[in-house]
């Protein structure tokens, strides 16, 4: 089984390409329909396939079937119940999605989140600075089914896995990135403090949650096929719930849907190669 020092290095080296979806905001707001909605659907396709390779399958073998059924509704519960009760906004091509709890006083007379993301600021906090460190919120939920996933792969013996899950959460976490990065520039945040923010979204939560999977399976004795369930359950719900959406709608659902198959494919080679 790996050390816990190495399940957060990759985990930390994983959660950080969200600072890569940056670097094009150093020197444009402005990106094309095409390549992020290719990019999505890849990501999308190795998210699916490290779920179902690394995860399930593996779960199947090490446990019964209701408890990697149990772990994959739990999973998908969790990522939908977090989007649900906590604020955060999703940056879309075009426009925005704001999501989770609306905040008003007891008496009603407060704007709710919804309203003072729309209608702007009114506590000497700008428009763009709360979209992005709503967009923040986003990622950081994402984030942590996906720490789970290495922690909980590194944790079972299968660092090879382990390897492949952190390098499909490396390709999802560069439009992530991207997505926190418009609303921070056009906030008036400089180009270093957006890289260095963008960055923390994915490389503070992402070895916490992976550290926190690791332990559990590492240290409870058969846990292991309901966490992995879990685990799979919350990536599938992300990609279909946040990751498929955002990338149709824009004219290139073709791309989107022929990048998702090229990625599903690519970690089922990937798990055949290191499963030999």
């Amino acid at each position: 089984m790996s050390s816990l020092e190495e399940v957060l290095v990759v985990s930390t080296l994983a959660g950080c390409t969200t600072g890569i979806g940056a670097l094009p905001l150093l020197l444009t707001d402005r990106i094309s329909h095409r390549v992020y909605d290719g990019s999505l659907g890849l990501a999308s396709g190795i998210m699916v396939g490290a779920a179902v390779f690394a995860l399930v399958l593996p779960g199947l073998e090490l446990g019964s079937p209701f408890e990697v059924v149990a772990g994959l509704v739990a999973g998908g519960g969790f990522l939908l119940a977090s989007n649900a009760l906590l604020p955060h906004i999703h940056v879309l091509f075009p426009g925005e999605q704001v999501e989770g709890t609306k905040l008003r006083d007891p008496a009603g007379d407060l704007p709710t989140l919804s309203e003072r993301v729309e209608t702007g600021p009114e506590d000497g906090v700008s428009d763009d600075l709360r979209r992005a460190a709503l967009v923040g919120a986003a990622i950081t939920i994402h984030n942590v089914p996906e720490g789970l996933a290495v922690g909980i792969a590194f944790a079972s013996g299968e660092a090879a896995l382990g390897l492949a899950i952190a390098t499909a959460i490396a390709v999802q976490n560069v439009p992530d990135g991207f997505a926190m990065a418009v609303p921070s520039v056009r906030a008036g945040i400089s180009g270093p403090r957006t890289l260095l923010y963008t960055t923390l979204s994915g490389g503070v939560p992402e070895p916490i949650a992976a550290a926190v999977g690791f332990a559990l399976v590492a240290f409870v004795s058969n846990l292991f096929p309901v966490a992995a369930g879990f685990a799979a359950g919350a990536m599938i719900a992300v990609v279909f719930r946040e990751l498929v959406p955002s990338s149709h709608g824009h004219g290139h659902a073709d791309i989107a849907t022929a990048a998702f198959v090229v990625g599903f494919a690519l970690m089922l080679i990937v798990d055949t190669v290191l499963a030999v």
